[in-house]
């Protein structure tokens, strides 16, 4: 078979290291791995400015798979970067063989992220950003997204760098309807999820959808269970 192609693409807050562990999996398998970091966050923190928003991720991730002359991508976003990865397919699809989306948004076009999270939610976020002159969103609790082993509550934590707010403000420009391909939604229901309506707006498109007991953030609690799904992913893309 030939080598799979992963872009994997972090959620709010996080960098490209959160996904270290299901990197060296997946590598271990013989895949290639790219996880860029989106502007303003984790080690790219430093170069914030009230402009970066959801194109500038959209563009970021764009940019990595073109500057590595990447095809046949096996395209990956958790949470937030679910909002990023549909973009960016709607934008080159040319270039993606396959989108995975694990436990985040899954956009129509006009849509922005602070206007799909429940309302509650969303309150907490507008409110954040508020306090901090609208440039970020303060990390959430990181056991408010399932997490209940103390020590990678710890290790995480610190490691959590404040969110654009820009980009949960800004409306997607093309969506799922402009997508000119089915792909795999991963449900992480070890949780209160809030995006169990993504899974079902990916169902009623024809979506492959699967339902994992895992916390939101699986990729570091259980990061061999999400591996095993990606490479079934690649290996689905690799069939079609």
């Amino acid at each position: 078979m030939d080598q799979e192609t992963y872009v994997l693409v972090h959620g709010a807050w996080h960098g490209a290291w959160c996904w270290r562990p299901v990197e060296r999996l997946l590598e271990a398998a013989g895949a290639r791995v790219f996880t860029p970091t989106l502007t303003g966050l984790g080690d790219r923190a430093h170069l914030l400015t009230p402009d970066v928003g959801l194109d500038t991720h959209i563009a970021d991730v764009r940019a990595a798979i073109e500057t590595e002359e990447l095809r046949d991508v096996v395209l990956v976003g958790h949470s937030y970067a679910g909002m990023v990865v549909t973009g960016v397919a709607a934008e080159i699809p040319d270039r993606i063989k396959r989108l995975v989306i694990i436990d985040g948004f899954l956009p129509e076009a006009g849509e922005a992220a602070i206007r799909l999270l429940p309302e509650h939610a969303a309150a907490h976020y507008l409110e954040s950003a508020e306090a901090n002159d609208g440039l970020v969103i303060d990390p959430r609790p990181v056991a408010n997204l399932g997490v209940t082993d103390q020590q990678v509550i710890d290790e995480l934590t610190p490691r959590l760098t404040p969110q654009p707010a820009k980009t949960y403000m800004d409306s997607i420009g093309r969506g799922l309807g402009e997508l000119p391909f089915t792909g795999d939604y991963l449900l992480c229901s070890g949780w209160r999820t809030p995006f169990a309506r993504f899974a079902d707006r990916a169902a009623s498109a024809g979506w492959n959808v699967t339902e994992l007991d895992a916390d939101h953030e699986v990729l570091v609690t259980n990061p061999e269970l999400l591996a095993q799904h990606l490479l079934q992913s690649g290996a689905t893309a690799s069939a079609d």
